[in-house]
Order: C-alpha cells, then structure tokens, then sequence
C-alpha cells in the first residue's frame, strides 16, 4: 500500500540536508533546513548567534 504524498502542512516539508520532516523545519529564506541541521551549518552560511 503506497502513502499519501503530502502537499499541504508540516509533513508537506524535509529537510534537505538529513530529510527529517514534520516540526522544526525551517522554511524561511528558502533554507528548508531542520533546526539540527541549521545549528551545524549556520556559522558556514554567514549566521551569527547574539545572545
């Protein structure tokens, strides 16, 4: 039996770097990263954490 492919909602998106999908995807800027992936590769991407 194959599975619905998701258009719509959290499920709709992966993440690129390691596909994990559901909550935590970062969507803004066109980044389609997970927050874990986006903790790794921010600094390489020219982001800087302020406290």
């Amino acid at each position: 039996m194959s599975q619905k492919v998701r258009t719509k909602g959290k499920g709709a998106y992966v993440c690129r770097r390691c596909g994990r999908k559901g909550k935590g995807i970062i969507r803004k800027y066109g980044l389609y990263l997970c927050r874990h992936c986006f903790v790794e590769v921010a600094p390489s991407m020219g982001w800087r954490k302020y406290e």
